[in-house]
Parts: C-alpha cells; sequence; structure tokens
C-alpha cells in the first residue's frame, strides 16, 4: 500500500468545514503544516482562542475523516489558539478537600484557585500546573523536576508529571517505566504511572532511539494533545518538564497554558546564571510568574572524607534571585545518590525518603506551593498577543 501524502491529507480535511459552514478548514487556512511518520499524521488547526470549546466538534472530524483514510494508523490533531484572541479562559477547578492519611504534612489547606489568563485555555481536573524551566541543558532539570513533582506528593498533594521535551523525553528513564499507554474511545490517553505519580510523555509513544524531526506546530501539537487529551483525572499540581532553552516548546507551553507559575534551574557558575535569565525573561514578557531560582549541584561532599568542595562556584543562583528579586528556593548538592538514582529510575525522594537530600526537595516543594498559592491570591494581568 502506498504511503499516505500530505497532499492527499489537505484533500481529504477540506470535506470538512470551517466555522464559518460555508468554507472548508484548508480553504481558511486554518491547518498547520503536516506532518507524516510511520502511517501516524499530526497538524494543528488555529481557531479563535475564545471560540476553542465550541469548535472541538470539528477538531474531531477532521480526526475522525484523517483516521479513516487508507493507509493511515492513526492521526494527532489539536485546536491551536490564534494568538490573536484574547477572551478570558474558563478558571481551574479549586482543589478539592485533603484525603485522610495526609494529616501533619498536608498544604492543601489553601490550594489554589488559579485565575483565568486571557486566551488559555486550562484542562479540567488540574488545580495549578508548574514549568521546570533552565536556559540550558546539562543542569539537571530533569531530575530536579522529578524530585520535585515527588516532593509535592510527599508534602500530601495529588501530583503529575508531564515531560515536554518532545526531542529528548527522559521521563521513562528517570521514573522506570517502560509500555505504551493505552486510549479510552480510541483518543483519550491513560497515563503511565510510578512512585505514585501520574507520567505523561512522547517517549512513551516512540521509540528511544527514533529521531523526533518536527517542525514547531508539530511539537505545539504533540505538547497540547499530551497536555488536554491524558486523563488526568483529579490533580492539585502538573509539574511539566521544561525542555532547555526558550524555544517553540516553551512559548507553547507559557503562550497557551495557564501556568500557575514557573521555577528556574541553574548551577551556580556565571555561564549556566547567564541562560538562566534567559529563561526568565521569557516567562516575564508572557507575564508567566517566576516561583523562584534552584541552584543544582550546588556542592559537593566527599563521600569518603566528608568535605565540602564548591566546584562549580557556589550561591550564584542565591545572589541572582535577590538581585532580580524572586524567591530563592534551595540549594541541591552534588552527589553521587543522586546520579545513581537517576539513572538507575528510582528518584531519592521515593527511594531515600529520610535521606538529607530528599529533605531537601521536600523544603523546595513547600516554597514552590508556597508561591503558588499566593500567586492564586493576586489578580492575573490581562494578556493580549500580538
Amino acid at each position: 500500500m502506498a504511503d499516505v501524502t500530505k497532499e492527499q491529507v489537505l484533500e481529504t480535511l477540506k470535506t470538512v468545514r470551517g466555522p464559518d459552514l460555508e468554507h472548508d478548514i484548508v480553504e481558511l487556512g486554518m491547518v498547520s503544516d503536516v506532518f507524516i511518520s510511520d502511517g501516524k499524521v499530526y497538524f494543528s488547526i488555529t481557531v479563535p482562542a475564545d471560540r476553542a470549546k465550541e469548535l472541538e466538534p470539528m477538531r474531531l472530524a477532521a480526526e475522525r475523516v484523517i483516521k479513516e483514510m487508507p493507509g493511515v494508523k492513526g492521526a494527532l490533531v489539536t485546536l491551536t489558539a490564534d494568538k490573536k484572541a484574547a477572551a478570558a479562559a474558563p478558571a481551574a477547578r479549586p482543589a478539592p478537600n485533603p484525603p485522610h492519611g495526609h494529616a501533619g504534612h498536608d498544604h492543601r489547606a489553601h490550594a489554589p484557585q488559579q485565575p483565568p489568563r486571557a486566551g488559555k485555555i486550562g484542562v479540567p481536573g488540574i488545580g495549578a500546573i508548574i514549568a521546570v524551566a533552565s536556559g540550558k541543558g546539562g543542569v539537571g532539570k530533569s531530575t530536579t523536576a522529578v524530585n520535585l513533582a515527588l516532593g509535592l506528593l510527599a508534602n500530601g498533594l495529588r501530583v503529575g508529571i508531564l515531560d515536554a521535551d518532545i526531542y529528548g523525553p527522559s521521563m521513562p528513564r528517570l521514573l522506570k517505566i517502560s509500555g505504551r499507554p493505552t486510549q479510552i474511545d480510541g483518543r483519550i490517553i491513560n497515563p503511565m504511572e510510578n512512585y505514585g505519580l501520574k507520567v505523561m510523555s512522547m517517549g512513551f509513544l516512540v521509540d528511544e532511539e527514533t529521531a523526533m524531526i518536527w517542525r514547531g506546530p508539530m511539537v505545539q501539537s504533540a505538547l497540547l494533545q499530551m497536555l488536554r487529551e491524558v486523563a488526568w483525572g483529579e490533580l492539585d499540581v502538573l509539574v511539566v518538564d521544561m525542555p532547555p532553552g526558550t524555544g517553540d516548546a516553551q512559548l507553547t507551553m507559557a503562550q497557551q497554558v495557564p501556568l500557575a507559575g514557573a521555577v528556574i534551574v541553574s548551577t551556580p557558575q556565571d555561564l549556566a546564571l547567564i541562560d538562566a535569565r534567559k529563561g526568565l525573561n521569557m516567562f516575564r514578557k508572557v507575564e508567566v510568574p517566576v516561583l523562584g531560582i534552584v541552584e543544582n549541584m550546588s556542592y559537593f561532599i566527599a563521600p569518603d572524607t566528608g568535605t565540602r568542595y564548591d566546584i562549580f562556584g557556589h550561591g550564584g543562583a542565591r545572589k541572582e534571585a535577590e538581585r532580580i528579586g524572586v524567591p530563592f528556593l534551595g540549594e541541591v548538592p552534588l552527589t553521587m545518590n543522586i546520579r545513581e538514582t537517576s539513572d538507575a529510575g528510582t528518584p531519592l525522594v521515593a527511594s531515600e525518603p529520610n535521606g538529607v537530600v530528599a529533605g531537601i526537595y521536600r523544603g523546595i516543594a513547600a516554597k514552590v506551593w508556597e508561591q503558588v498559592v499566593g500567586q492564586s491570591q493576586r489578580p492575573a494581568p490581562a494578556i493580549v498577543f500580538e
């Protein structure tokens, strides 16, 4: 059977009527670039942000006609909000009362109700979405994201984690999860789970060695579908492990998702801090609150002598946080245990919950949640992207 072509996909999509019911979505210029890989078709449909919910049947119709094409194994279709639209999205659900069994450790007594942010569509059932970001790779961002999520969980919250790194997903390895997720009605994906965390990653959908050669619209489509078409259930917080830098994925999350805030991960040295500033500035430009900075690999304790070494310098991230007026969330040391447990898929907060480093991560998680609760009590700005 011949491979499906972009031209065939676009021709098929001409059968789907646009919002005006007179012209098709291709004629109206609503369809992004079409990407086809291994019989699966990926594209997005651009709509006004304030009409996203009412136009969901149009997205379903487009997905259905493509899935019915001979030779198509599946379709990933998402609605992309028109950045010029500025209608307010519905507010996220307030976090419910805490379950029994978390007395003394529960930080949900004042769980936030995230205010609506203009042009951004929330995720039903999720109280707050937190991005963990860095300006460059190699600073331990993903390890920090995992242990932060587990710290929030240990503090009594219901937590999920979304791996937003399309090109280099790391959650399957860091959380020791293998296999493919199941689907509900052929569309909604059940998240994977380990250590009490609900998890979604592109690493569950493609082979580890597959090269993801995707353009911006495809990254955007995949991210929004992994966020909005996953059966997360009721979560107090979803931690998003962002890819390093300030590219398409970061802008998609910052501009189209009602983030409660962002946590910036940096190492102490000047070079990493310069890159961290880029991430800080990006979130500030799109008016996403910066919840604070974590200094990772802050110092090294020799396992044989107990001597402390400041391999990358020390205190740079704290000084940067003070300089720009954001909270300093804590220092995480460079230890063999963090590396070994990360490689083994047994994060420290889960494998050594009573250890010193696990306590540091739980403390960071408590400070982050305190910031989230504080942000929810401030009015959200009206945002219009030009």
